[in-house]
C-alpha cells in the first residue's frame, strides 16, 4: 500500500484517454449529431490535439481517420440533465459527462463494454492514442483533460465512484 495526501505538491493526476473501434457509418452518425448537439466544434492540428487543463465544462480533443478537433461542451446544462441521478462533483466529470453523451449516449457502449474492453480501450497519453488511431488499431479516440485532485476529493465525499480509468496518479508506489 502507498499512502500520499491528496494535498501533497508532488501528487499528479494523469489522464487516460478513450479509444473506440468498430465506428459502422450508424455510430458515426449518431456521434457527430450527438456532437454537433452538445459541443462547440473547432478543427485542431493533429498536435493540438491535447486539451489544456482546466475546471470548466468538459473540453476534450477527438480524433478519427478524417478530423481532429476540440469539443467545448456547450453548457453545464447538459452534464447536469444526462447525468441528474448523481451528484453534482460527478457531474462535472470530464470521464462521467464524456461516457454519458458519447460512448454510452451516441455510441450505445455498456457498462460491460466498457469495462471488458469489447471496442473500446485506453491510451496512457495523447501521441499512444493518436497512433491507435493512425495505426487502424482504433477508429477514434477522446483525448482527456487530467482530473484535478480537487474533483476526486469531492467525488469521494459525495459518496459514489469515479468512473472506470478517471485517474492515473503519480507517484506510483
Amino acid at each position: 500500500m502507498c499512502l500520499v495526501a491528496l494535498e501533497d505538491p508532488g501528487l499528479t493526476i494523469f489522464p487516460t484517454h478513450r479509444l473506440v473501434r468498430g465506428l459502422d457509418a450508424a455510430r458515426r452518425a449518431a456521434l457527430a449529431e450527438a456532437i454537433e448537439r452538445d459541443f462547440v466544434a473547432t478543427a485542431v492540428a493533429r498536435d493540438q490535439i491535447a486539451p489544456v487543463a482546466g475546471t470548466g465544462p468538459l473540453e476534450l480533443g477527438y480524433v478519427d481517420a478524417r478530423q481532429t478537433l476540440h469539443l467545448a461542451l456547450r453548457d453545464q446544462s447538459i452534464a447536469d440533465a444526462a447525468l441528474a441521478e448523481l451528484p453534482s462533483a460527478y457531474r462535472r466529470l470530464d470521464t462521467g459527462v464524456l461516457e454519458a453523451l458519447l460512448l454510452k449516449g451516441a455510441l450505445g457502449l455498456t457498462d460491460e463494454d466498457i469495462s471488458h474492453l469489447h471496442g473500446f480501450g485506453y491510451a496512457r497519453d495523447a501521441a499512444q492514442a493518436l497512433e491507435l488511431v493512425e495505426s487502424g488499431e482504433y477508429d477514434a479516440a477522446f483525448v482527456l483533460r487530467p482530473t484535478p485532485v480537487e474533483a476526486v476529493r469531492e467525488v469521494a465525499a459525495s459518496g459514489v465512484n469515479m468512473p472506470p480509468k478517471s485517474t492515473y496518479f503519480f507517484p506510483r508506489c
